[in-house]
């Protein structure tokens, strides 16, 4: 069992070009503890101030809901989380243990609770979907998770990664056909094409710890430097699993989940609104900062 201490600084920053109100704001940022996590400390600051309200969504994770008080021609949302992370040693090995054979094959009271994430969420896709996979797999392994890490390869190898600061997702029909992509755009593609193959998947939004300096972990990291996306497969005999087909990575230690969802579109670590009145958005900026302090 490895074990690592992170600090994770996120920070969004909106501009205006003057004063603007600003309605409801829905923060996604705060993680959830598991076995696998254990959140130790956070901290959240807002700038101009704001009451925060914390609650549960359907899925069960955390919300900050921002209701604010002043005008102001800048939004500053940084947060701060200290977390303790766990990751298996030889994660596959381990996961191949238990996870069952493909075509995957689930209980009755599991298709009954994985039904809403066994529906595609693009379904004028399908056809695209199904012929891009029959070019890019056109003999399938028979485990569920070499089926699965056969996909994320391929996502992986045939898509170029570019990095886009503008909110919502490409279909995946709209993926196939440009070639070109960010994490949230391959984790729906990668989710879509399982939930194809017969697998229950999810959307997870969080984030990266990229080992780039000094990598001892041999995973060439992608997407560091803003928040993250991964899909979630449910494997029969191994339960959630997590693909990051951006990096080609499975159940890794340097995935940081937040939030899991049915769609990409539950998923926003930021958003909301504000009362235009001749005023206009000038700029957005976000970064986040990963680092180990063991």
């Amino acid at each position: 069992m490895q074990i690592r201490t992170l600090r994770i600084i996120h920070r969004t920053r909106y501009t205006y070009d003057l004063p603007v109100a600003f309605g409801e704001h829905r923060l996604m940022i705060r993680p959830r503890d598991g076995h696998d996590m254990r959140l130790l400390d956070s901290s959240l600051t807002v700038s101009p101030r704001a009451d925060v309200h914390w609650a549960f969504d359907a899925f069960g994770n955390s919300l900050a809901l921002l209701l604010f008080h002043d005008k102001a021609n800048e939004l500053v949302i940084e947060s701060e989380l200290l977390l303790r992370r766990y990751g298996l040693d030889e994660p596959l090995a381990r996961i191949a243990r238990y996870a069952g054979a493909y075509p995957v094959q689930y209980g009755d009271d599991d298709r009954i609770d994985l039904g809403p994430y066994l529906r595609a969420d693009q379904p004028q896709d399908q056809e695209a979907l199904a012929a891009w996979i029959a070019q890019v797999l056109p003999q399938l392994p028979g485990g569920s998770l070499q089926v699965l890490g056969a996909l994320a390869t391929a996502v992986h190898k045939a898509f170029h990664y570019v990095r886009r600061e503008e909110e919502g997702v490409q279909t995946p029909a709209e993926t196939i056909r440009l070639g070109t992509g960010t994490c949230r755009d391959f984790a729906l593609l990668f989710m879509e094409a399982a939930r194809n193959l017969g697998f229950a998947a999810r959307f997870v939004t969080g984030y990266l710890h990229d080992e780039a300096a000094g990598n001892d972990s041999g995973e060439d990291m992608t997407g560091g430097g803003a928040t993250h996306a991964w899909a979630d497969i449910f494997v029969p005999g191994a339960g959630w699993v997590e693909f990051d087909p951006t990096n080609r990575i499975i159940a890794s230690r340097n995935l940081i989940r937040v939030a899991t969802t049915r769609t990409p579109s539950q998923a926003l670590p930021v958003s909301g609104t504000f009362v235009r009145d001749g005023g206009k958005l000038l700029g957005l900026q976000v970064s986040v900062s990963v680092t180990n302090v063991e």
